[in-house]
């Protein structure tokens, strides 16, 4: 048994004799520490982790911290799941001095040796009692955790360990890295490992090795490489040469991380843009193509992020959980659908009396919209509905320190040009484009030519009103699903049609781009709020410039 265990067991005993017995007590503790130095500095043996182990049935809280370090300096993976029952609680202690993992399955008490793995039969859990632990031995534990993790197999542990050691720079820390480094081939955890070391010596190492730290982070864009220079230089009595070294490599993070924090609000414009487009897409043609002032076209964005719940919760309910994953492929022509169907039925009982009539449309469509909101929630009720990322929309990746790419948001971006490249073939490239475009530029030579104008309404409707249903699908994956969904957009959407040109794609594109951007370069420093009506009020005066938007039509199509 450890010199540990063994002061553990003799310390209660030894109260009864007074202050001498309080000076044994220190003899003990001191010897006790010596024998654990010189264990820890001894090659390890096979049962040095169950010694160990043993030893926390009768340790207090010193001597558990002198144990956990001692279980961290083997190097044992055995002792990665005791770690981890010890920091949750599940650790304990019989009565006859045995340590064992409690763990709560199907409301059944299991108890395993910690060593072994095996079930322990003949023990009441209510007899139990936890080994001890507090908050800052919980923090000294995942340090341990991460430790042994730095030698695992798994790659995967071994780039987590190598991250999160970061967080826990200390002078004891310093060989373990280098260690691992020494062993380490794959470039990305060397990496990981190199940043962790360069961490642990800035409060370690020598003043050579404190400059070279500085120098190997200053090169770097992390936020927490920035707060540990920042500790750095509130270290009293720093050496001036490694001050100005720090403050030199912290004024060169703030840089790059200003920089970087543009590209970030550059992306997340052309993300925010993405989804205006979309939005958009299908105005600019019931708005822009056929000049019908479509107040519900926010209700068929409604309509489709609908439709992909609905979908969800088929897959979920009929279908093998391994499918799951494909729901919102059919989601989306599923979505296009339904809201082309409703679209479709919208225009041929109401919209086909109205043209000609843009004030009368946007009445007749807005009063459509109360319909449709309060029909959704008589259907599925008024509280959001949730509606999951499939796994290969999840997550995202570090483009550099600090700016993070969300896949769900990368392939927004990539349907939306998707959508608006097969529009732009459909209307140039197929004889219902042209037929299209024939009866929006002049509906009774288009009709004497044999043209059936009122199928063509119909279905140009439609198509409209099935884009915007794509696009209430793409937007159930960065949001909550509710029957207000379309009033977000349906004013961004006008103020792209207009803003680009009404009835031109191109300019919807770039209206769209042009303002998420902006928006999101503004909110930095005016607010979400304010930066809104900043640039509406741009869109006002640059409207009473150009009244035809960026790209005005011109021909046939504009006088009409």
């Amino acid at each position: 048994m450890t010199s540990v265990a063994i002061a553990g067991v003799i310390f209660p005993k030894l109260g009864q004799f007074g202050f001498q017995g309080y000076l044994m007590i220190a003899r003990f503790r001191l010897a006790g520490m010596a024998l654990f130095l010189l264990a820890i500095a001894s090659p390890v043996r096979a049962d040095d982790l169950s010694k160990l182990v043993e030893g926390l049935a009768t340790a207090d809280f010193s001597a558990e911290q002198h144990t956990l370090t001692a279980i961290s300096a083997l190097g044992d993976a055995r002792a990665a799941p005791i770690l981890k029952a010890w920091r949750q609680g599940q650790l304990m202690k019989a009565p006859d001095g045995r340590i064992v993992i409690s763990q709560i399955e199907a409301d059944k008490t299991q108890l395993t040796d910690p060593i072994t793995g095996a079930t322990v039969t003949g023990l009441d859990p209510d007899s139990l009692d936890n080994v001890l632990v507090n908050d800052r031995l919980r923090g000294d534990i995942d340090a341990a955790l991460g430790a042994l993790m730095l030698f695992s197999p798994d790659p995967a542990n071994r780039l987590t360990a190598a991250q999160d050691a970061i967080h826990h720079p200390a002078a004891e820390s310093t060989a373990r890295l280098s260690k691992a480094l020494a062993a380490e081939k794959q470039p990305e955890i060397r990496a990981a490992l190199h940043k962790s070391l360069a961490a642990a010596q800035l409060f370690s190492g020598t003043e050579a090795e404190r400059l070279a730290a500085i120098a190997a982070l200053a090169r770097t864009t992390d936020p927490e490489v920035r707060s540990l220079l920042d500790r750095l230089r509130g270290e009293p009595n720093l050496d001036p040469a490694v001050r100005k070294a720090a403050d030199l490599a912290v004024e060169a993070i703030n840089q790059r991380l200003q920089l970087v924090g543009v590209v970030a609000n550059i992306f997340e414009g052309i993300s925010l843009g993405s989804v205006l487009l979309l939005a958009a897409i299908g105005l600019a043609i019931t708005f822009g193509v056929m000049g019908v002032i479509n107040m519900a076209h926010g209700e068929m964005i409604m309509v489709g992020a609908y439709s992909a719940f609905v979908c969800q919760e088929v897959f979920r309910a009929a279908l093998p959980a391994s499918w799951f994953n494909g729901y919102l492929v059919l989601a989306v022509p599923v979505g296009f659908s339904v809201a082309g169907a409703v679209g479709v039925f919208i225009e041929r009982t109401v919209i086909r009396f109205l043209y000609g009539r843009p004030l009368e449309t946007l009445l007749a469509t807005w009063g459509i919209s109360l319909i449709l909101q309060q029909a959704v929630r008589s259907i599925f009720g008024a509280p959001n509905r949730a509606v999951a990322n499939p796994a290969w929309m999840t997550g995202g990746f570090d483009v550099i320190g600090g700016f993070t790419i969300t896949w769900s948001r990368l392939y927004i971006i990539f349907f939306c040009f998707i959508v608006l490249g097969v529009l732009a073939l459909i209307l140039h490239r197929t004889p219902f484009g042209l037929h299209m475009r024939a009866v929006t530029q002049n509906r009774a030579m288009a009709s004497a030519m044999g043209i059936r104008t009122a199928r063509i309404d119909a279905l140009t409707f439609g198509l409209g009103s099935g884009i915007a249903g794509m696009a209430g699908v793409a937007l159930s994956q960065i949001g909550n699903v509710s029957p207000n969904l379309g009033n977000i957009y349906i004013v961004d959407s006008f103020l792209v049609v207009v803003f680009g040109g009404v009835g031109s794609l191109f300019g919807t594109l770039v209206g769209a781009l042009s303002l998420g951007i902006v928006n999101k370069l503004i909110e930095p420093a005016a607010g979400a709020i304010l930066g809104k009506v900043v640039i509406l009020v741009a869109i006002i005066l640059f409207i009473q410039r150009r009244p035809r938007g960026l790209f005005a039509l011109k021909g046939r199509m504009a006088e009409a």
